[in-house]
This record gives C-alpha cells, structure tokens and sequence, in this order.
C-alpha cells in the first residue's frame, strides 16, 4: 500500500496533538484553520483511518490517531536529523544546535563553560532550552531538541549519553544553626532534620527524597519551592533546611545569609551527562562536545567517564 502522505500534513496532525485545537494548531503551523482542517483530512484519506474525533467543543485524537502522532514524530525527527547530518558534513560542531537543561543545572553550569565552548567552535549557534527531565525528553524524542543536559540515570531505553561531571550536595542552613558550627557534617546528622524541597516535576526533588530517606531526615510537606533560589531564601527566613548542588551552592550562598556544608559518609551525589537519540546522525559531534565540557569543569564538580 503506497501512502501519499506529506511531511506538512504530518507536521499539522503533531500540532494537533499537542494543542487539541484547530485554531491553535493553524496558528502554531502559520496557515488558516480551513487550510490545516482540510490537509488534516486528507491525510485521513491517505492513511485509510479516522484520526480525529471533532467536537462541538474539543478536540480528540483516535486511537489510529494517536499511533498516527507517535509515527509522524519520529519520521519528522528523523527528517531533522538527515537535514543536520548534511549541514554537519566537514563542519563539525558548526550551525544551529538546540540543547535543553534542567533549572536545578544551566544557570550554574553553562555561564562557566560557555567562552570555552564559543573558543573552540566560533561558528557554533546554540539555543537553549531549559524545562524539567520529562519536558526535555518529550522534545528530545520529537526532535525539537538536538541533546540535552540531564542527570542519570535516564528514564528510558532509545537514548545514548556521555557523562560529563559527577556533582555532589551541600547542605544549606541558617547562620547560628548547630550544624552551621560543622566544617562537614555526617548523613547521619541529618536524621530529624526537617528539608524542604522543590515542587513535583523536578528531577532534584527525587535525589533529595533518596537523601531523606536514607539518612533519616524529615520531608517538609507543608512547602515545595519552584527554584533553589526560593529553597534559599526559605533556608535564610530559618523555615528548615535544604540540599543544593555543588555548582549553585556559593552562588546562592554568596550573600551570606545561608551557609553551605559538605555532606560525608556518604556524599550525596549526582550525575550529569549529555543525552541524545540513539543514532543521531550527528552523534560524533555531541560525542566531541561531551569531551570539550568535560575538559572545561569549573571547580567543585569533577568529571565522570
């Protein structure tokens, strides 16, 4: 069975998808909404199957639909990645790269090794994006994202990686607090000890949880912050204390309002590695830009093989 359906009607059913709106999906797509209904249908017709369930007030994919979603996403990332490969060719690390990172990493990690990175590749255009673990991945398997910069371990096969730096936890208390006396205080300390947390959606949030749990310390559930500023701020106003990675730890320490201790016996720690979809044409490049991070690691991380 030949079908004779093309790459623009794919990308309208994946807008379709992703916003449940015809009006929203023309306008994401730059077209009229009579214009995306009508090449939405005929690509109903090319495939031999119902797609879209229309309402009066919404929009529902099929099950057809949703296999027909999943499909279009990974031939149109494969098509991403074919355009790329040719750009790539005898210009490595050259053009656009779109790379996504956690909140809890790019403020404190990118800023140090970003001259590096414009040094070695002068005709690098980077764009970043930065969201939670289960964001990235989504744009990461659809193709809206080229890496991203997550910590391990992954959630799911279909993806390759290069570690780049093993990152270990600080704790952050008050000034006067009995633990602030400690020039490096023992997990076991913690035991008791209430620490707040950042919200649901944060891969932070679990490797502080796999602390808690482990030393004994008590999860504050009357809070949950939205950044490690605001659980700084929160440390500083003596609510609790929190855990924060090694590279954000002086920064928001820098004012003087909480201090930092380093946490043995364990060390609680985490790493962090560039991940990209298995295959990828241009994975010798990313291969190549792991080593350069790698090689660039400011101080307080070390580098993971």
């Amino acid at each position: 069975m030949t079908v004779n359906a093309t790459l623009r009607q794919f990308r309208y059913l994946v807008a379709l998808a992703d916003t449940l709106n015809f009006s929203r999906a023309a306008a994401a797509c730059h077209v009229s909404q009579p214009s995306l209904s009508a090449q939405i249908q005929q690509l109903e017709t090319a495939l031999g199957a119902s797609l879209v369930e229309r309402t009066k007030h919404r929009v529902l994919l099929t099950r057809a639909g949703e296999e027909a979603v999943r499909r279009a996403r990974d031939i149109l990332a494969r098509v991403e990645d074919l355009g790329r490969a040719m750009q790539a060719v005898g210009s490595p690390l050259a053009g656009p790269l779109r790379l996504g990172v956690i909140p809890t990493c790019g403020p404190y990690f990118l800023p140090r090794v970003l001259p590096s990175l414009r040094e070695a590749y002068p005709e690098l255009k980077l764009y970043l994006r930065e969201d939670f673990t289960e964001r990235l991945l989504d744009r990461l398997r659809g193709g809206e994202l080229d890496a991203a910069l997550l910590a391990l371990p992954l959630p799911e096969s279909g993806l390759d990686c290069e570690p780049i730096f093993r990152e270990p936890f600080l704790l952050a208390v008050p000034p006067g607090h009995r633990l602030a006396a400690k020039q490096q205080i023992l997990e076991s300390e913690l035991t008791g000890q209430p620490l707040l947390l950042l919200e649901d959606g944060h891969c932070f949030r679990e490797q502080a949880l796999e602390v808690c749990r482990l030393s004994g310390a008590r999860e504050d559930q009357g809070f949950a912050a939205t950044s490690l500023a605001t659980l700084a701020e929160m440390v500083a106003g003596r609510l609790g204390l929190t855990l924060l990675p090694a590279l954000a730890a002086p920064v928001l320490a820098a004012n003087g309002q909480i201090k930092v201790r380093p946490l043995v016996d364990p060390v609680p720690s985490r790493t962090m590695a560039l991940v990209w979809r298995r295959g990828a044409p241009h994975e010798p490049d990313l291969r190549q830009l792991a080593g350069l991070l790698r090689d660039h690691l400011p101080d307080g991380v070390a580098a993971a093989r």
